[in-house]
């Protein structure tokens, strides 16, 4: 039996599930002070109906790292960079301790300059007199010869125990020549280290005392797949925005998605609006994007928006306006739940659908009385104002719908498994999912003027998708035959080679390198589910002679699902 558990921002919703379909489902308040608190009320919901010994593998999707980014909690980091020629390093300045060290590397991994050790322990010892545990340690072409990052690694000392200093080395966050998201991606990484490592200790512990010690532990990434909680502990900066590629998955599992078609989680706090392409989701090619820094996080496209559920009501003259701020849960949630909110508190997108009678969610009167007393301030009928502020949500997911469609028709199209050139997109249905759907679905049907539907079990269809993600991985292979050397700059691996090296060896080898990785991992990982999205072959060249070839290889498992869920009328 599967688990997912997708921790939103206003819910935590749990699955267990097998090929029979749902065997148990819970949804309860996140507990934004104690994340953890949230997932052991989720497990508990569920091992009231699920015997544990049942569970074999649990996939957790959560908020904490993006969290610790938003509101500031992240942990100070030390970023020691080695440029070398072309860049100055003091140009990518991410974070006070940032020491910019001698040295350079080149394009073929050639050492051109050697580190200043003493430079280099200087700023070491700078970063720990200044309350520093987590390092940084970036080269601009490490993905070509690490030895700059290794050696400063081994300066720094290795881990060992609580509250031991970390390092993310450049060149283990995958294989691509882009110097700036490189630093970007190793100093968030290491700023959400210690707080990600933390729970998921917590996380280990609270399995073990609910019976579930045996079970096998993945972390939703932002690419649409998960990778094993021992990964995650490394790499916390690919669970950064998982939640959106859990509801991406969710729809995959439940739909059969042929047409261009937009994809709408609606939450208690945001919309998540996803596009796909022939049935395909869409990813961001070159990597997400964390404030203004750009990174080399390969995520799924989705633009997210404050409209949800619990999304406060305004008037602005004659406008009616739903989000962007959420001041609390609906006055329907409020009562029901006797919270101190109730009082006073600004009415809902909740409250509005439960006036239209869209739905009936929680204590319907507590929502007339809340849009009656507001509308009188604002001398407008309850009934004119709940309509409106309706429409306006719908107004506003149309809207960002449609300006995501143009920004994606203005590039070229990556879906999750390809390029296609030169397609426009043109959606042919909306897909809504998450609490709000069915009582928002009517709204969306009339502004969007497509076929809309709302799947079976939408409403916890985060978790089903982080339940059913598979394991993905990929990785980046190239090869200098003039040097006789192949190297995975993510596996630490380098080997010589004959030069009659070609592209389909290495195209072999990188699949080859990939698989076996992940079987060392515990992880099975279907070949059939494996392939080449890019490769290269340049030849070098020499006093008008080929001395050589540059390749280049990358390659993935495939992002999907598991199985699709049975019983949903796929």
């Amino acid at each position: 039996m599967y688990l997912g558990i997708d921790v939103g921002g206003t819910h935590t919703d749990a699955v267990a599930l097998d090929e029979a379909g749902i065997a148990a489902q819970v949804k309860v308040k996140t507990n934004h002070h104690d994340l953890l608190a949230s997932v052991n009320a989720a497990l508990a919901g569920i091992l009231a109906t699920v015997d544990p010994r049942d569970v074999r593998q649990l996939n957790l999707s959560t908020t904490l790292s993006t969290n610790a980014i938003v509101q500031g909690t992240t942990e100070d980091v030390g970023m020691l960079v080695v440029s070398g020629t072309g860049i100055h390093a003091g140009d990518f300045m991410l974070c006070r301790d940032y020491h910019a060290l001698s040295g350079s590397i080149d394009h073929r991994g050639s050492e051109i300059e050697r580190l200043d050790e003493a430079e280099v322990k200087a700023a070491i010892a700078s970063c720990r007199k200044a309350g520093v545990r987590v390092f940084g340690c970036v080269g601009k072409f490490s993905t070509r010869n690490p030895l700059h990052e290794n050696t400063i690694r081994q300066m720094i000392g290795p881990a060992e125990g609580e509250g031991a200093d970390a390092v993310t080395l450049g060149h283990e966050l995958g294989g691509r020549l882009n110097f700036p998201r490189r630093l970007a991606t190793a100093y968030f990484n290491c700023a959400v280290w210690r707080v990600f490592n933390t729970f998921a200790d917590a996380v280990e512990k609270s399995l073990e005392r609910l019976g579930l010690g045996h079970v096998r532990v993945n972390t939703l990434k932002a690419d649409g797949g998960t990778f094993p909680l021992s990964q995650a502990r490394k790499m916390p900066v690919q669970s950064i925005f998982s939640g959106p590629a859990a509801s991406v998955m969710g729809i995959i599992a439940l739909c059969d998605i042929t047409h261009d078609s937009v994809i709408l989680d609606i939450g208690g706090t945001t919309t998540d609006i996803a596009v796909f392409v022939d049935g395909q989701p869409l990813v961001e090619h070159d990597g997400i994007h964390i404030g203004s820094h750009p990174t080399l996080v390969r995520a799924l496209k989705v633009h997210s928006i404050g409209i949800g559920g619990d999304s406060a009501i305004s008037v602005l003259g004659e406008a009616v306006r739903v989000g962007p701020n959420r001041l609390g849960p609906s006055q329907a949630d409020c009562v029901a739940e006797g919270c101190a909110c109730a009082e006073n508190a600004r009415p809902t997108l909740i409250d509005a659908l439960n006036c239209t009678g869209a739905c009936a969610h929680g204590n319907v009167a507590a929502s007339r009385q809340a849009m009656e007393a507001f509308a009188r301030c604002h001398s407008i009928s309850p009934d004119v104002l709940a309509r409106q502020a309706v429409e306006a949500a719908a107004e506003a997911i149309y809207k960002s719908a449609r300006e995501l469609i143009g920004e994606i028709n203005d590039k070229p199209v990556y879906t999750i498994h390809e390029l296609l050139e030169g397609r426009r997109v043109a959606p042919r249905r909306v897909y809504i999912m998450g609490g709000p759907a069915e009582a928002m679905k009517e709204a969306v049907r009339q502004r969007f003027e497509l076929f809309t539907v709302v799947p079976k079990h939408s409403g916890v269809a985060n978790a089903i998708g982080a339940a059913l993600t598979r394991n993905t991985a990929s990785l980046e292979l190239f090869a200098d035959t003039e040097k006789g050397v192949m190297f995975i700059p993510a596996l630490r691996h380098r080997e010589n080679v004959p030069r009659s090296y070609n592209l389909r060896d290495a195209e072999r080898d990188a699949l080859n390198h990939m698989l076996a990785h992940l079987s060392e991992m515990g992880v099975f990982a279907d070949r059939d589910n494996a392939q080449v999205n890019h490769a290269t072959s340049f030849n070098m060249v020499s006093d008008g002679a080929t001395t050589g070839r540059n390749i280049r290889v990358k390659c993935q498992i495939k992002p999907g699902v598991a199985f699709p869920l049975a019983g949903t009328g796929r």
